[in-house]
């Protein structure tokens, strides 16, 4: 009886310590040394090994990759996974600088169709972009080639990007696409204000999108929107160098999804090309609206074109003007604006002749030009004007 207790014990006792043991695993933090990634080495296939062990846990688990440099190859990894996953990165992982070594990726770390991601830490993701830029060829050539982003997040729910640096990316920083409720928060864009195309933060066909806290130099636009952008909002954001916050630009395709309801507040922009924009091309298929777009409490820093609604957008007089943009612009509101403005006019609203903009609300706009006051130009809208703000010459 006594060796039948003994055994028995002795068995609970081995399971229990397989348990604890299996448990401490499945919920413990995979570090990329585990898996062979070194400082000073190539961490691509450590680190897709980590995500694999990491997306079949149970439980939460936490990939790290401590202080040190490293180099990592362009990586797609995708859930489903079990439980939520933090990477959470504190040394700078390097790109490869020639853009032939990214084989045709379209982003070099690309997250998709996954739940509750953390992608956090003091790290810096490098995208050596400096000599892609001088391959770019989008000013001339409309079929140019596409260039390798520094981060695709692709269907992405109830996630959040917080702290990491996203520095010289050979095309955009960020590729936000069919993603809900997802927040950045002390997020960082670190790229020349020559470096073409490098939008810091591109949204499109997403919800709930937060942007929070966060800072971003950069050669093109530091927030834009793309169609089926709903629910965005923009706050405590520090944009320059850049061309500003910008929905658009919209309409150049059919097919294109309403962009509707965009806050941004409390932000500050510094030698920026616009200051907060909404860009649709002329001559174009595209007819989905944008309404409900909202811009308050905003700094403006030797900013061209501080306040800008543009239905006339053609870069590089790449389309034709010949007939009006489809899109109809309503419901916007620019309120409590002030700075400097790098150009005469502080405030120009270019609607369209087709559709003309309506519901549009000019509050409180206090921007100067060498000292002056700078003055507003608007066309085919008659914005409503509250507190101080420029009256409109056609």
């Amino acid at each position: 009886m006594k060796l039948l207790i003994i055994r028995t014990i002795a068995v609970t006792l081995f399971s229990l310590s397989f348990l604890s043991d299996f448990t401490g695993a499945q919920s413990g933090t995979f570090d990329i040394s585990t898996f062979g990634g070194k400082p000073n080495g190539d961490i691509t296939q450590a680190f897709l090994s980590a995500w694999k062990e990491a997306c079949a846990s149970t439980v939460a688990a936490k990939i790290t990759i401590p202080s040190g440099r490293y180099s990592m190859k362009a990586v797609d990894v995708k859930g489903p996974c079990k439980a939520p996953i933090e990477i959470q990165v504190d040394g700078t992982i390097q790109a490869p600088a020639n853009p032939d070594d990214m084989k045709g990726a379209e982003q070099w770390i690309k997250i998709s169709y996954a739940e509750s991601i953390t992608l956090s830490g003091q790290g810096i993701f490098d995208g050596q972009g400096a000599n892609a830029w001088k391959l770019n060829d989008c000013d001339s050539n409309k079929n140019c080639k596409m260039l390798c982003m520094n981060f695709g997040l692709l269907f992405l729910n109830n996630s959040i990007v917080r702290d990491i640096t996203s520095k010289d990316s050979k095309n955009f920083h960020v590729l936000v696409l069919g993603c809900n409720n997802l927040t950045f928060d002390g997020f960082k864009v670190d790229a020349p204000g020559d470096s073409l195309n490098t939008d810091g933060i591109h949204i499109g066909r997403s919800t709930e999108i937060k942007i929070l806290n966060t800072s971003i130099g950069t050669g093109d636009d530091c927030v834009s929107l793309g169609d089926g952008s709903k629910q965005i909002t923009v706050q405590n954001v520090k944009c320059g160098p850049g061309h500003g916050i910008s929905v658009g630009s919209l309409g150049r395709y059919p097919n294109e999804e309403p962009v509707e309801g965009f806050y941004v507040k409390n932000c500050t922009l510094t030698d920026t090309q616009n200051g907060v924009r909404i860009k649709t091309w002329p001559n174009s298929p595209g007819t989905s609206p944008i309404t409900d777009m909202h811009f308050e409490d905003i700094t403006m820093n030797n900013v061209s074109n501080p306040v800008f609604i543009d239905q006339e957008y053609c870069p590089w007089n790449q389309c034709s003007k010949q007939n009006p943009s489809k899109i109809q612009i309503s419901k916007v509101s620019f309120k409590n604006i002030k700075g400097t403005s790098g150009t005469p006019d502080g405030v120009v609203l270019t609607c369209s002749s087709g559709v003309p903009c309506e519901g549009v609300e000019l509050g409180n706009i206090d921007l100067t030009f060498n000292g002056a006051k700078a003055t507003a130009k608007c066309s085919n809208v008659k914005p409503t004007l509250t507190g101080t703000a420029p009256a409109c010459a056609s």
